[in-house]
């Protein structure tokens, strides 16, 4: 899982272990003791990025100002705040200590970078929400997933991981940022001629081989929250419902200005895996700072490609072909108002439960798999995806791309609980939210209880909610209890309403 982005604004050291090394602190040398190796480094690399430095300790103060005696990049009054031991409650522990200089800062805690060499003290700065980085032998493993602690075995390593955490200027993504990120890939499709590196501004693709190749474009600019993910499988979901097979993407990325590198590797972490998991190429792009947008956009160029005669066109949609729809309306948009609009949801009444459940509606946007199944039944005349404006939306866009008006029976249309609630309590509607994570198909008759059968043996669940009707034109005959009512038609999606 990618960590999350960190934006840095101070730094605090526990003194002992850290930046100076000694026995215990009941035992003082007789001289002061000497700064540690790089520590007068990293200090000076702070000084220089303008971050706020703190210390703290368990020691008395005469006994701190001592340990910094030696330091010639630094003195005690570059500090602040110094937490020392009578700054704390009698009998102090790591507890105290690190609670003490988070408040003292009086910034967000996980702007604070705490390091320190004491188990202890790094369990206390991970339950105080800071950013924890622990300096020596790693004490749990290497620290890879997003909520483990940093791990650095020297100081210098400490610049690194600082670098991550400071805004960046507007322009392009620093080549050696860019090395190192795309340094992360495993580019192993032999199709892929030339793979994305620095200097590198085209990409280059053998197809020779392919009778179709299918080009999709999209941006995603509603989502903040796992925009990488979203990057992938929006675009992939359309590549799917053509029967093709996604394979290869390229991405532009504008952030705003006051980005930390880490919130870019974030995203790229997530693009990343999520073209990992299927089994997708990132095989170019562009990454730029600018003060054109406020927030990320991530716009994904994407290729797939299939075979001439597997091609699912629309335009083959025929009269008495039934129209199915997998998982429930707004799967997408659900899973993004429970992930940017959560405090709001609580404080009108919904419960956290609710509210996470809802936030895991992301991991069920991506229609991949169900395309596949109605590709390969042969009984698929035509697959779209939900996105934005939702249901009504996508319906509309089917019978016009088809070439049919369609008889859509709206009992039938399966709305998540949750997603019904978050609706209620906003005064939106859910036909007319983002719905990414639902496909449309349109099968044969014959071939539509065998279809569904399959697709809910993949553990996706799957409804009958209308049919392909006999006259040619576009638009929807909605009935509602068996009698015809009004189709809801929406100008824009109801999530612009929120933002």
């Amino acid at each position: 899982m990618p960590r999350k982005a960190i934006h840095i604004k101070a730094v605090c050291f526990h003194l002992e272990g850290t930046l100076v090394h000694i026995p215990g602190p009941e035992i003082m040398p007789a001289e002061p003791p000497s700064p540690a190796a790089g520590a007068e480094k990293i200090l000076s690399y702070l000084a220089e990025k303008k971050l706020r430095r703190a210390i703290v300790s368990l020691s008395r103060g005469r006994s701190v100002r001592r340990m910094m005696d030696n330091f010639s990049a630094a003195s005690l009054s570059d500090f602040n705040p110094v937490i020392c031991a009578e700054d704390l409650p009698q009998r102090a522990t790591a507890t105290h200590a690190v609670q003490a200089v988070v408040d003292k800062l009086n910034l967000p805690a996980d702007q604070v970078l705490f390091v320190t060499a004491d188990p202890q003290f790094l369990q206390q700065a991970i339950k105080a929400a800071t950013i924890p980085v622990f300096y020596g032998p790693s004490p749990s493993g290497p620290g890879s997933r997003s909520a483990d602690p940093f791990h650095i075995s020297k100081l210098e390593e400490l610049k690194a991981l600082v670098r991550l955490g400071i805004p960046l200027p507007p322009g392009k993504l620093p080549n050696d940022l860019l090395r190192e990120f795309l340094n992360q890939f495993v580019f192993d499709d032999p199709s892929i001629l030339v793979n994305p590196g620095v200097g590198e501004d085209t990409a280059a693709i053998n197809v020779e081989s392919e009778e179709v190749l299918v080009l999709k474009s999209d941006p995603i600019t509603f989502a903040t929250d796992s925009i990488g993910q979203y990057a992938v499988l929006i675009n992939a979901n359309d590549i799917a419902t053509s029967g093709a097979r996604p394979r290869w993407l390229l991405t532009t990325l504008l952030f705003p200005c006051g980005i930390t590198p880490s919130g870019i590797q974030q995203i790229i972490d997530e693009l990343k895996e999520t073209c990992r998991r299927w089994d997708i190429t990132l095989c170019g792009g562009h990454t730029e700072i600018t003060d054109a947008v406020t927030r990320p956009v991530v716009t994904g160029m994407m290729a797939g490609t299939v075979a001439k005669s597997k091609l699912i066109d629309k335009s083959a949609m025929a009269p008495g072909d039934r129209v199915l729809i997998t998982k429930g309306v707004a799967v997408e948009g659900t899973a993004i108002i429970a992930r940017e609009f959560g405090k709001r949801l609580k404080g009108l009444g919904m419960s956290e439960s609710e509210i996470d459940g809802s936030r895991r509606f992301l991991t069920h946007i991506s229609v991949i798999t169900e395309a596949r199944i109605a590709a390969e039944s042969g009984s698929a005349s035509a697959m779209h995806d939900v996105t934005e404006g939702g249901l009504a939306t996508a319906l509309e866009e089917l019978s016009i791309a088809g070439g049919h008006r369609l008889k859509i029976d709206m009992d039938a249309i399966p709305v998540f609980s949750e997603t019904r609630k978050i609706c209620r309590l906003l005064g939106i509607q859910p036909l007319g939210l983002i719905g990414s994570g639902s496909l449309l198909i349109c099968c044969r008759e014959t071939g539509c209880q065998s279809l569904m059968a399959t697709i809910r043996q993949s553990g996706i669940d799957v409804s009958c909610i209308g049919e392909v009707l006999d006259d040619r034109g576009q638009g929807i005959y909605a009935v509602k209890k068996g009698r015809p009512t009004a189709w809801p038609q929406f100008e824009v999606d109801e999530i612009t309403r929120l933002f």
